[in-house]
């Protein structure tokens, strides 16, 4: 057991590394030191394998892990594996009987430290390792909630875990750190428990590639979310704005921007921390509520990849899932096939309804 008490703006974070039966890593964040005793463990080898696989048309990396098909799917509450583990129960991936937040490696990664060079040789493709890293966050120790509803002192724990992770990560020497949720059957959620995950590459995806070029290309996203002006608004905290950008591709997209110029989490202040943390749930709740049942979204932190960190702005997008409370907003074969999505909903309508809860 090793504790540490981590450097946050304005809160007392503490962290507990605990080595698992199987040799994962499972870190504990709390507002107090956690000092309970670990309950037995299923012992076993860690998970490595998988293959990088180079598009040589789409000009991407696709991951191919055939073990991830065997991972848990739909359990029951009593089954959860996200759940502090019993005396006299199987074990769950928390092998405590209380905790606040949780940090795990993922039982089934698509990307790996340790991940061994690719067996097979196919002719004129090019193969690589899957190194990079996969974790899985538990928000709470409870089977139900949500970023909504687990409360703002939970919320701002989970953004001091996110910048620790982001420490920790890129001092690995990984080349971007995407936190995200999944929320809801529609995006594929196989466990319910309140839980997002972060994955750390070792090669820079596409989209956050392209991103990056824009901004060393000069785009001023700080400036162009001033001349957008109320209209595409949602509401604001701390500085950090909630907003449905002009160009958003799902119907009710929005995005968490700082107002200023921010690489990351790790550069919040005390205030932007809270401001965040709050966004966080109000933009769920918003949700919620327009579609007036849980809301299936996928929400994905942008933060600067290492070495770009001098012009790449941080922002936290949100993709609904929905554009009616009964209408699923499908990626069908015209945005499957080409990348040009067909947007049912204006942005600055979306703005507006969400902005008027």
């Amino acid at each position: 057991m090793v504790l540490k008490t981590l450097d946050m703006p304005g809160q007392a974070v503490h962290r507990r590394h605990h080595v698992k039966g199987d040799g994962r890593s499972l870190w504990l964040y709390g507002r107090e030191p956690h000092g309970l005793e670990a309950l037995a463990e299923e012992d076993g080898e860690p998970i490595h394998g998988g293959s990088l696989r180079w598009h040589p048309l789409r000009r991407e990396w696709a991951v191919y892990a055939s073990h991830r098909q065997n991972r848990t799917f739909k359990p029951s509450a009593a089954d959860d594996p996200l759940a502090p583990s019993q005396p006299g129960r199987p074990a769950t991936e928390i092998p405590f009987t209380d905790f606040e937040l949780a940090v795990f490696d993922n039982r089934f990664p698509s990307f790996h430290p340790d991940a061994a060079e690719p067996a097979q040789d196919i002719p004129g493709l090019d193969l690589r390792r899957p190194g990079g890293k996969c974790e899985v966050v538990v928000y709470t120790p409870d089977h139900e909630g949500s970023l909504a509803t687990i409360g703002q002192d939970r919320r701002r724990l989970l953004v001091a875990a996110w910048i620790d992770r982001y420490r920790d990560l890129f001092a690995a020497g990984h080349t971007f750190v995407l936190p995200f949720e999944s929320r809801g059957e529609e995006v594929g959620v196989t466990l319910h428990h309140p839980h997002g995950q972060i994955y750390a590459f070792d090669v820079m995806p596409p989209v956050q590639e392209k991103m990056a070029d824009a901004f060393r290309q000069g785009y001023d996203l700080a400036g162009a979310l001033a001349s957008w002006g109320d209209d595409y608004s949602v509401t604001e905290a701390a500085g950090i704005r909630a907003v449905a950008p002009p160009y958003a591709r799902f119907p009710y997209e929005t995005w968490l921007v700082p107002q200023a110029f921010t690489p990351g989490p790790w550069a919040f202040d005390a205030d932007q921390i809270d401001g965040f943390a709050h966004l966080l749930g109000d933009m769920t709740r918003r949700y919620d509520e327009f579609f007036a049942r849980p809301t299936p979204y996928m929400l994905s932190l942008h933060a600067a990849p290492r070495g770009e960190e001098g012009h790449f702005h941080f922002t936290a997008q949100f993709y609904p899932l929905l554009r009616s409370a009964d209408k699923i907003k499908y990626l069908a074969s015209v945005e499957q096939s080409t990348g040009m999505f067909t947007v049912d909903i204006m942005p600055e309508q979306a703005a507006k309804a969400l902005r008027d809860l």
